[in-house]
């Protein structure tokens, strides 16, 4: 009778324990990370009679976590991806809507310039049309200023994220630290939602930093970047830091910080969100800033070489258009030499936008790419007479540079932050040819002339009057110099201009050639600007400049998409190892509601046999009590 009450009485609260369980689970079916549990029913130690065992009941075993390691490292590899992917397409589109938008980009104050040059052509001596054009160009260099301004502040953000992110991994490594020291001290005495509050601060620190987690003997998790460095090992965490960039102060990187020892980061090293962070500023933010800057310097170059080329309505001969700003060349934070780099402008059809690592070894210099480590062709000894010669860049040694220093040289990244248009009076652009040409009235020939262009706007010698003189059909002079062969259809060329016939000319015909002079209405230089938008000034001449902004738009464009494509995929992985892991892990209502309706039948069952046990007690009492 007693062994009825016990077996009834542990029956009960076996099921009670199951009932709460199952409550448990249900109470949690939309918490996040939640791992539903199950109890475990075991046979009591059944009691020899002699005759045989007689068995005492039923106790509770364990109350189990169901829970995969597989499932659980799919998901948090998948979740580390998703988030890199969806804060690089995130920012990537940001540059893309930027660069695109009708508002902010470029395409519209760019033909609004070449549409005013064009209107200048048309009316080179007109006050208003030189207005327009000072106007446009104005707007034109602001737009590069405020979409280079834009990608600055860009890279202000990916700072401020790397900043946050940081402390946000140290604070969540260092309390799985401290749930990893609760779980090793007593490994098989776990709450069961101690364990699930760490997978869940593992899957948030993994969506910051990538990598994956892997499970101890004693119970604990070590967690790792997906790089492979540490940063959970038991009850320890390592610390992460930021540090300054040693080419670029101003752009922060970061530093494993481990026993004392700092070790930096590179891009590879991390993923998830800090990933998409240092992705989208390698692949996306510095690359579109230095072809946006190469754009402003190939634009402002080609068109400074042919307004040079030109007179302005002063008579004078053209100056620069826009200013551009040098290419950076800075020193590496560790360099223990004295040395200084001197960056200027050299042949923009070689200007290359990459940015390039220097590297002096004590005698020679060398150049690799900074993104892949590539070498570049280089060229020179470093003096002001010959300089050394990098992707259409000169450079200008300085001071000493010692052994192992290293410079970084940006071409053009931020160039369009500092360009601007030189001059302000509207009477100093150059739209007039400098130099005209003029058939003598006394010729007998059909010779006529039937151009004249500027072929070196430097030569000391390009305003000074010259007459040609034919002495017959094949041979002219200049100026008395020569004789020198004429072959029809070919220029003639002196003191840096060149002129070409029509006709054929004959023995003692005259061509005058002299200044343009002041107040012309000539419209010759401005012809030329009018259409220097189409003129292959880059990648050694196979570029034009509208193709290269058209170029920069589909970059930008392409790794926007390219990312959202890749985040939307992701995506679905993530759904996909969400739902295996839920289809072990996750509460399902169904399964809770029969698991309810039979322990609850059980319960009553064991109830019950208390009862039977109780009116057995009572009939024993009454029987003796006779």
């Amino acid at each position: 009778m007693a062994n009825v009450l016990s077996t009834g009485a542990g029956a009960l609260i076996a099921f009670q324990r199951a009932l709460a369980t199952v409550s448990h689970n249900v109470a949690n079916v939309a918490t996040e990370g939640y791992s539903r549990q199950r109890v475990d029913l075991a046979t009591r130690t059944p009691t020899d009679m002699g005759y045989g065992y007689v068995g005492n009941g039923v106790q509770v075993a364990d109350v189990r976590r169901v829970a995969d390691q597989l499932a659980t490292s799919r998901l948090l590899d998948s979740g580390g991806e998703l988030a890199r992917l969806q804060q690089l397409s995130a920012l990537s589109s940001r540059v893309d809507a930027a660069m695109s938008d009708s508002t902010t980009g470029l395409a519209g104050v760019w033909s609004n310039f070449f549409d005013a040059t064009t209107g200048l052509a048309s009316n080179a001596s007109s006050a208003a049309s030189r207005q327009e054009v000072l106007s446009d160009a104005r707007a034109l260099t602001n737009r590069f200023n405020q979409l280079n301004a834009q990608l600055d502040s860009l890279g202000n953000e990916v700072n401020s994220g790397l900043r946050a992110s940081a402390d946000e991994v140290n604070r969540l490594g260092a309390e799985i630290a401290r749930l990893n020291e609760e779980v090793s001290t007593n490994p098989n005495h776990v709450s069961n939602d101690l364990l699930d509050q760490r997978d869940r601060l593992v899957s948030e620190l993994v969506g910051y930093t990538g990598g994956t987690a892997v499970a101890q003997g004693d119970g604990s998790l070590n967690v790792f970047t997906a790089g492979g460095q540490a940063l959970v090992v038991g009850n320890t965490s390592s610390k992460l830091t930021t540090i300054n960039d040693p080419f670029r102060p101003e752009r922060l990187q970061l530093a494993l910080d481990a026993n004392g020892q700092q070790v930096r980061l590179n891009d590879s090293s991390l993923g998830g969100k800090i990933g998409g962070l240092m992705d989208f500023r390698t692949d996306v933010l510095d690359p579109a800033q230095s072809e946006l800057g190469r754009i402003a310097v190939g634009l402002a170059d080609t068109f400074n070489q042919q307004h040079r080329a030109g007179m302005d309505l002063n008579g004078r001969m053209g100056t620069d258009f826009f200013t551009i700003p040098a290419p950076k060349a800075t020193s590496h934070a560790a360099n223990t030499g004295t040395g200084t780099l001197t960056a200027s402008m050299g042949d923009l059809s070689k200007l290359d936008a990459q940015n390039v690592v220097l590297k002096f070894d004590g005698t020679a210099w060398s150049a690799t790419r900074a993104d892949t480590g590539a070498a570049v062709p280089l060229t020179g000894t470093g003096t002001a007479a010959d300089p050394l010669l990098v992707g259409g860049v000169e450079l200008v040694v300085g001071g000493a540079p010692a052994s192992g220093d290293r410079f970084l040289l940006q071409p053009t990244a931020g160039a369009a932050g500092g360009i601007s248009v030189a001059i302000d009076d509207p009477n100093r652009i150059a739209a007039a040819t400098p130099v005209k040409a003029q058939t003598d009235l006394a010729n007998v020939g059909t010779g006529k002339v039937s151009g004249i262009k500027v072929t070196d706007a430097t030569n000391a010698n390009l305003l000074t009057p010259a007459d040609i003189e034919f002495i017959d059909g094949t041979q002219y002079t200049v100026n008395g110099s020569g004789p020198f062969t004429y072959t029809p259809g070919q220029p003639i060329a002196a003191n840096g201009w060149s002129l070409t016939l029509d006709g054929v000319p004959t023995a003692g015909d005259m061509f005058r050639v002299g200044t343009t002079g002041a107040g012309s209405s000539d419209n010759g230089n401005a012809l030329v600007l009018s259409n220097l938008d189409d003129a292959k000034a880059l990648t050694n001449g196979t570029v034009s400049l509208n193709g290269a902004i058209g170029g920069l738009t589909t970059m930008v464009g392409s790794a926007a998409r390219q990312a959202d494509y890749a985040a939307q995929a992701q995506e679905i992985l993530h759904d996909q190892a969400q739902s295996a892991r839920d289809a072990i892990s996750g509460v399902n209502i169904d399964e809770e509601a029969a698991n309810m309706i039979r322990f609850q039948q059980a319960y009553q069952a064991a109830a019950q046999v208390i009862s039977t046990a109780d009116n057995m007690f009572q009939s024993l009492i009454a029987a003796v009590s006779r």
